[in-house]
């Protein structure tokens, strides 16, 4: 729902003038996957990469948002869309800034990610599939959600009480099984091929 009476005032630092100040383009990796498949370990080690090679980046993680600007949001369909939603808006904000932008969130639904890219762009948006199978996430539980959720503590859970829809089509496609913290941090950073500004 849009706020009444407001108008988008014009800015007149533009996007391309702070790109050019930081000499690379706004873009946002969008990662998504379970609970527990390694998307704030894998965007954290990104992020650190990127500021290592002198980029300007920032990393939206799930659970630090929720501590916030999203904590009024629980956990059922309605609140999953508004969460993502919020960060989408967010994210844009961020790419306006000519930020390299990170958002570790399950986002289980493809209708939701789809938002997302139209909203930020489908050039600037880079969807990551962290593919890590099922078993392999809830014999992590680095946080004991997954066995809260099988006890009946936790609903609508993605995997168990609530679906996740993976990408059929993800940008960057990483499978855990097969690649180290470091090896997949070099893939996605090598994905990115930074433009000359």
């Amino acid at each position: 729902m849009k706020s009444e009476n407001t108008v988008w005032h014009a800015q007149s630092v533009s996007r391309q003038m702070r790109e050019q100040q930081k000499g690379q383009r706004g873009k946002v990796l969008w990662y998504t996957g379970l609970s527990g498949s390694g998307k704030s370990t894998i965007a954290n080690a990104v992020d650190i990469r990127l500021h290592e090679l002198g980029k300007h980046s920032y990393l939206l993680d799930g659970d630090n948002v929720r501590h916030g600007l999203n904590g009024d949001l629980g956990f059922d369909d309605a609140a999953r869309i508004e969460n993502i939603r919020r960060v989408a808006e967010v994210a844009k904000l961020f790419v306006d800034a000519g930020l390299i932008v990170s958002t570790a969130f399950i986002s289980p639904f493809c209708s939701d990610r789809e938002y997302a890219r139209d909203l930020i762009g489908a050039a600037d948006f880079i969807e990551v599939f962290i593919d890590t199978p099922f078993e392999i996430c809830e014999q992590r539980d680095p946080k004991g959600l997954y066995q809260k959720a099988r006890s009946g503590e936790i609903s609508n859970f993605t995997g168990i009480s609530s679906p996740y829809e993976a990408p059929t089509t993800p940008d960057i496609h990483i499978q855990t099984n097969e690649l180290s913290v470091e090896q997949a941090t070099a893939e996605i950073v090598a994905q990115l091929r930074f433009e000359k500004i």
